[in-house]
């Protein structure tokens, strides 16, 4: 009989189950641990999904690009190298430096710091440009430099009594005609790359790199033209 009883009560223990937990709203909030919001209210008002991915998106489709697809790579020029150019040409505060392919604009940023030359950077990665424009405010010098989209073949260079470039040798034969219509007396400077028989008037070493200097003649002679 002892063994029927105890059965029973068994069966009716397991029939009840656990007894059910507090839900959130019954249950009394410990103090300093807020109560849970009902499952239909969001605690932080967030909007949907798809409108936080509109407000954020980076897609590369959003992003500027040039108008056309850059002759080189962006490749930094070393500060040292950047001193050294902008020495050779012998800036003063009375030139105008053009920078092609000008980057985040160390080079008319620098100028414009040292001996408050003047300076346009020309870019065509719109990026780029956006950058060196911030820099030359970061500075303060942006009175004096600023920084243009644009096609350095296509460009106006006549206000320029400088002109600097980091390019490969075939641009720089391609551009060489451009910059012996310079007014006479305006000086080239290259980093690393020459001119073809257009011969520098100097050159100076820099750790690995190359700096050569030209200035555009009187008469430009028959074998450039």
């Amino acid at each position: 009989m002892l063994a029927i009883a105890m059965a029973a009560v068994l069966a009716i223990s397991c029939s009840a189950g656990p007894p059910a937990a507090p839900s959130a709203d019954d249950a009394p909030a410990t103090a300093g641990e807020p109560r849970s919001a009902p499952a239909d209210e969001d605690p932080l008002d967030l909007p949907p999904v798809d409108a936080v991915y509109d407000l954020i998106s980076l897609a590369p489709e959003d992003s500027p690009r040039p108008a056309r697809t850059p002759d080189v790579v962006y490749v930094p020029t070393p500060q040292e190298v950047v001193d050294a150019m902008l020495e050779i040409a012998d800036v003063g505060p009375g030139d105008v430096v053009y920078d092609l392919g000008s980057g985040d604009g160390r080079i008319p940023i620098t100028a414009a710091q040292r001996w408050g030359t003047r300076g346009v950077g020309i870019e065509l990665h719109p990026l780029l440009v956006r950058e060196a424009n911030l820099a030359a405010h970061r500075e303060g010098v942006d009175d004096k430099v600023t920084f243009i989209e644009g096609d350095m073949f296509e460009l106006d260079l006549t206000s320029a009594t400088v002109v600097t470039l980091y390019l490969l040798p075939d641009l720089n034969l391609r551009l060489r005609p451009k910059l012996l219509r310079l007014a006479p007396g305006t000086r080239i400077v290259t980093h690393n790359y020459h001119m073809g028989d257009w011969v520098p008037q100097r050159q100076r070493i820099i750790g690995d790199s190359v700096v050569y200097y030209w200035t555009v003649p009187e008469e430009i002679p028959a074998h450039l033209r």
